[in-house]
């Protein structure tokens, strides 16, 4: 499995970041850190390192911009 850092905007309401985690595991991927950077302006910004399946974090942005106001600001790989 391969790390990636990422970095994301969510809608700050109930239910965003369960749909973070729930995207990132159907892409087969484990949290492995979570911060929440701020809350602003009605948006989260946080970071994660995610352990992800192969070393193409294609799939996993994938799905977590199908999701309604999920943004991924940046994603590096980790390590």
């Amino acid at each position: 499995m391969a790390l990636f850092k990422l970095q994301i905007s969510v809608p700050d309401r109930p239910g965003s970041l369960g749909a973070v985690a729930s995207a990132i595991g159907f892409a087969g991927g484990d949290i492995r850190s979570f911060v929440v950077l701020r809350s602003e302006n009605g948006r989260g910004v946080d970071d994660l390192t995610v352990a992800i399946p192969g070393n193409d974090p294609t799939d996993l942005t994938d799905v977590l911009t199908a999701i309604g106001g999920v943004e991924v600001v940046s994603i590096v790989p980790a390590g």
